[in-house]
């Protein structure tokens, strides 16, 4: 048992160091791959902008007057070729030359051929109308040349093709300035030969007959290949291409891998490393323990001794602790107290706000009340002489009032009642719309305007239903209180939506004299006599307001008028206490 103990974690050990090793490995493999994309796009876009430059000196030439001229057998065979020279000489290009539909060179630098078919690339797209090119080998005495070449096509001046300006350059000039310290690149054509490296062992090699031996294998989802060239091709490589058909050549590049392997040995072996000496650690602590309990069980009997001790002081502790118990029960008793003397000036105020308001709710049911007996009479009438849709019509319109006062005394007995239950979740939109049925008479009595967007769907808050209506009634009947005798009476209420939950009420009154103390217990600026302004609605609003978690601020709006605002915990947000 002793000895599979460390021959288990050995096997831990070891497998961890390959998982962080391949870990390592994958990680390092797809850098070099990202790092060989970014070469291979710039080796590429070396090759075709220095190729191009070539394309764009036969556009160039295209359109000069002396060739054109040549070409319609009006021009100076001595300028045309001067200037064919000339811009052979200053380009480096290989040959330039002028031909006709019919293949023949009317003019050419050193170096031109006599003639050539019209059918042949690239002139047989150039004599088309379009741009022509193509990568040619020419095979010579020695060593084969390899060139490419453009066509671009001459027009008259009613916008015939009547030849061609063709412009070729050999490609060892654009190898001859690569860096020397770039990774393998090599571009090969249709035919699946190198017509273009910064290797010179694999130009004009192709894969079946000349590339040296490599195995294709994938790893880490990377094409990998296993190469057999010598000591500047590397052995292991990363292999990658990217197809560039404006000039008919593939790009392709071999990026080393061997640091990837590198990097996830020496990975593997810091994890190994790592593993054993956190193995080494643990025997260490193991050892440290043991000689921890001996020493402890030598305590043990210390100990002993000091308990009597202990024990003596515990009693004086206990008697102590029995005199802080009494303390506490007497302190939460106090706490009841004031929670429940609370709870009755909390109902005290809906019951004062409902005596203020009894004349404009005898009001509110009277009204319905009347207009019920009168629809019954008449519904009596219209029975009486035949009448029934009317009477129907009538019947409709009492069973509309009477579910209106239902809702009245509904609202009210809501309003009056004493809520203690826990805070919960609570539609703001349906406790806002209880508020201003209550106090609707009072907007009415005292010409108050109530601009308010119902929202769409529920605003669901953490809140007690009756204590939060307590709260939107007592603002809207303090700012109408506050708007007697103003010329413009308006109160916007809003509800907005976010981290918290935002209720703002404003009205357009002479605005708040201290907004500091606003929400002291018995401040007021109303009038003794007056609504009952005793000075302790705000107050209350203000306890009940912190209980659910939220906050309430009374502040003056800079365009007049006093303005309060409730933020409440949105429903699903509220933190445990």
């Amino acid at each position: 048992m002793i000895m599979i103990r460390p021959f288990l974690f050995l096997c831990v050990t070891a497998l961890a160091a390959v998982a962080v090793g391949w870990t390592a490995y994958e990680d390092r493999m797809s850098r070099l791959a990202e790092r060989g994309e970014t070469d291979l796009a710039l080796a590429a876009d070396r090759v075709t902008a220095q190729l191009f430059r070539y394309r764009e000196l036969a556009v160039v030439l295209s359109r000069h007057p002396d060739l054109n001229a040549l070409l319609q057998g009006e021009g100076d065979v001595r300028a045309a070729a001067e200037v064919v020279q000339s811009m052979a000489d200053m380009t480096g290009a290989r040959d330039v030359s002028v031909v006709d539909r019919t293949g023949r060179i009317a003019v050419g630098s050193a170096g031109s051929s006599v003639a050539r078919d019209p059918a042949d690339a690239p002139l047989n797209r150039a004599l088309a109308g379009a741009l022509g090119t193509d990568n040619e080998i020419i095979v010579g005495p020695r060593n084969p040349t390899r060139v490419f070449a453009f066509a671009a096509p001459v027009r008259n001046d009613e916008g015939a093709v009547i030849g061609a300006v063709m412009t070729r350059v050999q490609v060892d000039h654009i190898e001859n300035n690569w860096p020397g310290d770039a990774p393998p690149v090599f571009f090969t054509n249709r035919a699946g030969q190198v017509f273009l490296s910064n290797r010179s062992e694999l130009i004009l090699l192709d894969r079946e007959n000349g590339l040296p031996p490599y195995r294709e294998i994938w790893v880490t989802g990377h094409e990998e290949w296993w190469i057999d060239g010598g000591r500047y091709l590397p052995a292991k490589a990363i292999h990658l291409s990217r197809d560039l058909p404006t000039v008919g050549l593939t790009a392709e590049i071999l990026i080393s891998s061997a640091s990837a392997l590198a990097s996830a040995l020496s990975w593997a072996l810091i994890a190994a490393g790592a593993f054993l000496t956190f193995g080494a650690a643990f025997v260490v602590v193991a050892q440290k323990r043991k000689a921890l309990a001996d020493r402890l069980e030598l305590e043990a009997a210390a100990n002993t001794m000091l308990e009597a001790r202990v024990a003596e002081r515990t009693q004086e502790l206990t008697s102590v602790n029995a005199d802080l118990r009494r303390e506490v029960v007497e302190r939460k008793e106090a706490e009841a107290a004031l929670k429940r003397a609370q709870d009755d000036l909390v109902q005290a105020g809906k019951l004062s706000a409902l005596g203020q308001m009894s004349a404009g709710i005898s009001h509110e049911l009277n009204q319905p009340l009347m207009a019920i007996r009168s629809f019954a009479e008449n519904g009596e009438l219209f029975f009486d002489r035949g009448k029934p849709d009317r009477a129907r019509d009538n019947l409709g319109r009492i069973s509309d009032l009477a579910r209106r006062m239902g809702r009245i005394i509904q609202n009210l007995r809501a309003f009056s009642r004493q809520e203690s239950g826990p805070i919960t979740d609570v539609d703001l939109a349906a406790v806002v719309a209880a508020a201003i049925e209550v106090t609707e008479d009072k907007l009415k009595q005292h010409d108050v305007t109530l601009a308010y967007r119902v929202p769409e769907r529920p605003v669901m808050v953490r809140g007690g239903e009756v204590r939060l209506q307590q709260v939107i009634v007592n603002l809207l009947s303090n700012a109408v209180d506050a708007m007697v005798g103003a010329p413009e009476r308006q109160i916007d209420l809003t509800i907005d939506t976010g981290e918290a939950v935002r209720l703002t009420i404003r009205d357009t009154g002479p605005g708040i004299a201290n907004p500091d103390r606003v929400f002291d217990p018995f401040y007021t600026t109303k009038e003794v006599g007056r609504a009952g302004g005793m000075g302790l609605g705000l107050s209350i609003s203000y306890g009940l307001v912190q209980s659910f978690g939220g906050a309430i601020r009374g502040a003056n709006h800079p365009e007049g008028g006093a303005v309060f605002t409730v933020d409440l915990v949105p429903a699903g947000l509220e933190v445990a206490a």
